[in-house]
């Protein structure tokens, strides 16, 4: 692998109650050389993520091995799930991490979409920063989920990508569409909470929600598990730069405190971003600003990626 440049992937798939399934996706990535740093499956979602590294053409060659076992494997005719979906692999995000431009991750998810619908005849939608122009947001393409797209495509929502040929009015029969983007790392976190009804949840979740006014580049939903009648404020955080995860925490806590409710635990699902780490130690010990550009898992990679750059120039 080459260290100087590198792309993160963290596609999601609509399957999270087949071991077996999830199984054969990670390894299908993992025979094309890709290096799988976690992955995790839920049932209530029923939905695994799971979260990869390599060069360029090593993740591309990885996502388009999973995508051909996801359309081999799952039918989501037979899928029923709290999270919204539209795809057998739903979601397909590249994000640049070390010695790689947000150019080369909208270079590669450009790529990627083609060998989709080419190659596994999977129609595409192009979202964030792959999006013609920049910046569609995903909310806007899974809006009805999947039976919405196979039923017909809308009129103000035709993918970008149908295979040659296509005869469907709509998306794939049994693999629906998927969502490919490059974007920045984003922190997808679930807080678990208690002592509030599905009601109250709700009004948290749209408090803090981009759209209804909240912090910038917030989703949020509430979300009641079946399996473990368990209430859930399910997150992304798209820009970390501009919301500090802590924020976002402490808002949640004062509304919970302000309804009788409390924080029962949180969740982290993938890898966890240094700004949400840094952000809750910073805020529990006093740390000065300035000690965040002595974190240790920044100097390794600045490390990493000019030794790679120093052995391509040799």
């Amino acid at each position: 692998m080459n260290a100087a440049r590198l792309i993160e992937a963290v596609p999601n798939f609509s399957e999270g109650r087949d071991p077996a399934v999830v199984g054969a996706i990670v390894q299908a990535m993992r025979a094309e050389g890709a290096d799988i740093l976690d992955w995790s499956a839920d049932a209530d979602h029923h939905r695994s993520v799971v979260t990869l590294v390599g060069s360029p053409q090593v993740v591309e060659n990885a996502a388009v091995a999973a995508a051909r076992v996801a359309l081999e494997r799952i039918d989501l005719n037979r899928h029923e799930g709290v999270h919204p979906r539209v795809g057998a692999l739903d979601v397909l995000p590249l994000v640049p991490v070390a010695g790689t431009t947000m150019a080369d991750a909208r270079a590669s998810a450009r790529r990627v979409g083609q060998r989709l619908s080419r190659e596994l005849g999977i129609p595409v939608y192009f979202y964030g920063a792959a999006s013609e122009p920049p910046g569609r947001p995903l909310a806007a393409l899974r809006e009805g989920g999947f039976e919405t797209l196979r039923a017909a495509w809308p009129t103000d929502r035709p993918p970008d990508l149908v295979p040659p040929g296509w005869s469907h009015a709509g998306a794939h029969p049994t693999a629906g569409v998927t969502c490919v983007g490059a974007r920045a790392v984003l922190l997808a976190w679930n807080v678990f909470v208690a002592g509030i009804d599905d009601e109250a949840a709700r009004h948290i979740a749209r408090s803090i929600r981009e759209t209804a006014g909240g912090f910038i580049g917030v989703r949020a939903l509430a979300l009641r598990l079946p399996a473990t009648k368990r209430l859930q404020i399910s997150m992304n955080l798209e820009n970390l730069e501009i919301t500090p995860p802590m924020d976002v925490f402490r808002r949640i806590e004062t509304l919970l405190h302000e309804r009788g409710g409390s924080v029962e635990e949180t969740e982290v699902i993938g890898m966890l971003p240094d700004q949400l780490l840094w952000g809750a130690a910073a805020d529990r010990l006093k740390l000065a600003p300035e000690t965040a550009a002595r974190l240790l898992s920044r100097g390794l990679l600045d490390a990493l990626t000019l030794e790679g750059r120093t052995s391509q120039g040799a």
